[in-house]
């Protein structure tokens, strides 16, 4: 479980020039209908404190793959999105995502083991949100592709099939 995300990012940076978390940043953003989303959305669908996303979020500003704009009012809220250059980036990045994952996950696996993955992985995902005190929130919205075991962080175009 721990040398799992080190390998896909370790294989992100070579491949792609992204960290695994800018990746999953991209990809989020690559997902909503207008690529824009709220940066305390885009937090709680990353697993990442406000901190880290701004400051990974001003990478990738420098690099024009996304771009911040405030929100009017009160408060302190702040969109993200995507550009034509990020996308494109996303993009190109999915795919060897997919392979990545299929290689070091799904690939070696069996259909009664990948259920089995599928199972495990709802419960502990249902067992990380009840231990959530705002549970149901942005974190996990339905439709995320969580349930029907396709990973919420890879690109739309490149999900890979699901297990039979």
């Amino acid at each position: 479980m721990i040398s799992l995300p080190a390998a896909l990012d370790a294989r992100m940076q070579r491949e792609a020039q992204l960290t695994f978390f800018e990746y999953m940043v991209l990809s989020v953003l690559s997902e909503q209908p207008d690529r824009t989303m709220q940066m305390s959305a885009l937090a709680a669908r990353t697993a990442a404190s406000l901190s880290r996303l701004s400051h990974v979020v001003g990478r990738l500003e420098k690099r024009e793959l996304l771009a911040r704009k405030r929100i009017p009012g009160s408060g302190r809220r702040t969109t993200a999105t995507l550009t034509e250059a990020g996308y494109d980036v996303v993009a190109a990045a999915a795919p060897g995502h997919v392979a990545a994952v299929r290689e070091y996950l799904i690939d070696d696996l069996g259909p009664q083991e990948l259920a089995a993955l599928r199972r495990i992985g709802a419960a502990v995902d249902a067992a990380i949100k009840r231990g959530q005190p705002d549970a149901g929130s942005a974190a996990s919205p339905p439709g995320d592709g969580a349930a029907d075991g396709r990973s919420p962080t890879m690109h739309p175009a490149s999900q890979p099939p699901a297990a039979p």
